[in-house]
């Protein structure tokens, strides 16, 4: 059974979607966290960014309030945070479009591209590694260059998850579209939970005043 704020939210959406537009804004601020990845592959390096967002839709009880939004091509989730407001995002595009579906989003729900947060994989980052910074390039990863690019901005917040490099240049593609090895899922459920720690927290003193640089 999903909770009363969970089935509230899922309502809420369905609503605003079948009439074509959404509601007044809430009180208090808005955000939007949108997964990176490759929609058909989850367990994979690249689309850990999804696996967060699983892992943070079941901490804020919207595990089960997905809802398609064929707008922005996505699979949508409203969650509140205190007097904040959350729009989880799992684009079905391929991750070198996924900037299509974060932008529509952005604009459906009137934020600008510092309200939206980016989670994507890291190959420069070991795996069990986290940074969390406002803004600056792509860092060559195409999935982010697309968000960029399409949001016409470079300032939303990613958090990025180490998936760690191979040690030769040509296994790489490999390496990121691969599965997660056996013993690389055993490290999973404890990156995933300071994964969303980190989000929340940061999404909680950003809600409460000026946003810091990490």
């Amino acid at each position: 059974m999903p909770r009363l704020g969970c089935l509230r939210a899922t309502l809420w959406l369905r609503r605003a979607m079948s009439l074509g537009v959404l509601e007044p804004r809430p009180p208090g601020k808005r955000w939007l966290v949108a997964g990176l990845g490759n929609p058909g592959l989850p367990g994979t390096r690249h689309s850990v960014g999804l696996a967060v967002l699983g892992q943070l839709a079941q901490r804020l009880g919207v595990a089960d309030g997905w809802a398609r939004d064929r707008r922005c091509a996505a699979d949508l989730a409203l969650a509140s945070l205190g007097d904040a407001q959350l729009v989880l995002l799992r684009p079905w595009r391929l991750m070198n479009n996924n900037g299509r579906s974060v932008a529509r989003a952005a604009e459906l729900f009137g934020l600008t591209a510092e309200e939206v947060y980016l989670v994507h994989d890291e190959l420069d980052k070991p795996l069990g590694k986290l940074a969390l910074k406002l803004g600056g390039s792509s860092r060559g990863h195409k999935g982010v260059r697309s968000c960029i690019t399409c949001l016409n901005s470079s300032a939303m917040p990613r958090l990025r998850v180490g998936i760690g490099r191979p040690t030769h240049p040509d296994t790489v593609q490999a390496h990121v579209l691969g599965y997660f090895s056996a013993a690389e899922k055993e490290l999973l459920p404890p990156l995933l939970e300071r994964a969303t720690d980190l989000l929340l927290d940061h999404i909680r003193e950003r809600s409460q005043g000026p946003p810091r640089l990490c």
